[in-house]
């Protein structure tokens, strides 16, 4: 049988600063239209591949990480949702929609399945199974519930609050009883927090000559949950402002671009002085409650309660920008699809064959 045309995103080689485009290259190659009789595998078509920040630890030669090194010359793999076009494993069929590990590329083989999820047509847009279904969208979920154990009243700091993973954890602490504020880099996605999100309040950190200043002008009483995505000097301000037994989910540190030149944390004393938790987590870490997660948060969409924002960008091509894009604030969501929204990002996802984003708030 003739082979199937597939473009295919490909790792250039390691890097030791924030990513850029020219890091990656679009390459044509051939596939097979069948799954290798025996393997166990399946081929797919790939629709939508998720454009996250923990990708840039994949780009360096550290081999210590939770999950191991991008490859060079070979496809860079992202979470995606998926068509199953030929298979070799009765659990999955042709035409049978997944989400889960795949690769950037329009046609991939799937030999690990044990993760995977079938994805259910309904009217939850398909894209979503990347973001606020997807590794995000839990992240937040088991972040927020697991690690940072909330309590009705409580006084909640996000950082990157419009970023896929801060703008749910925002939403689902006010849906707690929490007052939320979050940070994030332009006054567009201050606004989109405030204005569409339900952030009780937000700031520009980059407007902040301050963030220990900032920081108390938004929490004069103190902080008792920081949900942090940056790391570095924001995480160090924040440490000067928690309440007796605050609790800090370190989910993420954008800011360090580099692990080769990491930047110190000065404020770790308070950790004693006012009795604070701070733990680290994996979203892998709570897999048993993704059930209950996806419940809970498809409840609360299909009930108005929770509004979630994309950046879509069309076709494999796009891809190196896309990724480039989380590191520099440049990833944006087009007016002409979004008419009513600020023009700066949030959860970035690219349409890969052509399917049409689809945005709903």
């Amino acid at each position: 049988m003739a082979k199937l045309e597939n473009k295919q995103v490909i790792f250039k080689n390691f890097i030791d600063r924030a990513p850029q485009e020219t890091d990656l290259e679009l390459k044509v190659s051939d596939i097979g239209p069948r799954a290798p009789s025996g393997s166990g595998a399946f081929l797919v078509k790939n629709l939508y591949l998720s454009c996250d920040p923990y990708m840039r630890g994949r780009m360096r030669d550290f081999h210590g990480s939770y999950i191991p090194p991008f490859v060079p010359g070979q496809v860079v793999e992202g979470f995606g949702v998926s068509k199953v076009v030929h298979s070799d494993d009765p659990n999955f069929k042709p035409g049978d929609l997944v989400s889960g590990l795949t690769g950037w590329e329009e046609y991939s083989l799937i030999k690990k399945t044990e993760r995977l999820r079938k994805i259910q047509l309904d009217d939850i847009p398909l894209s979503y199974h990347v973001g606020l279904l997807g590794m995000p969208g839990f992240t937040a979920y088991a972040g927020f519930y697991e690690v940072c154990s909330p309590s009705r009243g409580e006084h909640v700091f996000v950082s990157a609050a419009s970023g896929a993973v801060g703008q749910l954890v925002g939403q689902l602490a006010k849906l707690h009883g929490c007052y939320v504020v979050g940070s994030a880099g332009s006054n567009q996605k201050v606004d989109l927090l405030k204005n569409k999100l339900g952030f009780d309040e937000a700031f520009n950190y980059k407007e902040e000559q301050d963030l220990n200043a900032a920081l108390k002008r938004y929490f004069p009483q103190g902080i008792d949950i920081y949900f942090d995505n940056v790391g570095a000097e924001m995480l160090d301000a924040a440490l000067l402002n928690m309440k007796i037994h605050g609790r800090i989910a370190v989910c993420g540190m954008v800011s360090q671009h580099s692990l080769s030149d990491p930047k110190g944390i000065h404020n770790l004393f308070n950790l004693v002085m006012m009795r604070i938790r701070m733990q680290g987590f994996l979203q892998s870490d709570y897999l048993h409650l993704y059930p209950r997660f996806l419940e809970h948060v498809i409840g609360y969409y299909r009930q108005g309660k929770i509004v979630y924002v994309e950046d879509v960008s069309e076709g494999l091509a796009s891809a190196p920008a896309a990724l480039a894009g989380l590191f520099s604030g440049k990833n944006v969501v087009r007016r002409d699809m979004l008419p009513n929204m600020c023009k700066h990002c949030t959860s970035q996802s690219i349409s890969v064959n052509g399917s049409k984003p689809s945005h709903r708030l």
